[in-house]
């Protein structure tokens, strides 16, 4: 069993920044895929980004390329999203998840645990 625990989230101006992070209970946390996810009013939950187990590969949705990174940190049980440049079609609730495998990282039901989500609001 993995718990997660977002935090980070409030309002900013378009073009600031804010950063996310997600804290995990338990001891196997380096055994997990961690991805962000987000959810707008009214629309599905789409994927953001994952970080593989030790942190070397990541992957990102073309909507956040080169503005968001993700990171983690195993000896604190922690995932980051660091989000830059931000735009009004970035308000969302963002939650954070794991899973086991490497792949299938853009389908919210491939993931086994999940936080309770924190509220970005970007304003124009």
């Amino acid at each position: 069993q993995v718990q997660l625990v977002e935090s980070g989230g409030g309002l900013v101006q378009a073009g600031g920044s804010l950063r996310l992070s997600c804290a995990a209970s338990g001891r196997t946390f380096s055994k997990y895929v961690m991805g962000w996810f987000r959810q707008a009013p009214g629309k599905e939950r789409d994927f953001v980004a994952a970080v593989s187990w030790a942190g070397v590969t990541t992957r990102y949705a073309d909507s956040v390329k080169g503005r968001f990174t993700i990171s983690r940190d195993n000896a604190q049980n922690t995932v980051f999203l660091q989000m830059n440049s931000l735009k009004p079609e970035d308000t969302a609730v963002y939650y954070c998840a794991a899973k086991s495998p490497w792949s299938d990282l853009y389908d919210s039901r491939e993931y086994d645990y999940w936080g309770q989500g924190t509220q970005v609001t970007v304003s124009s």
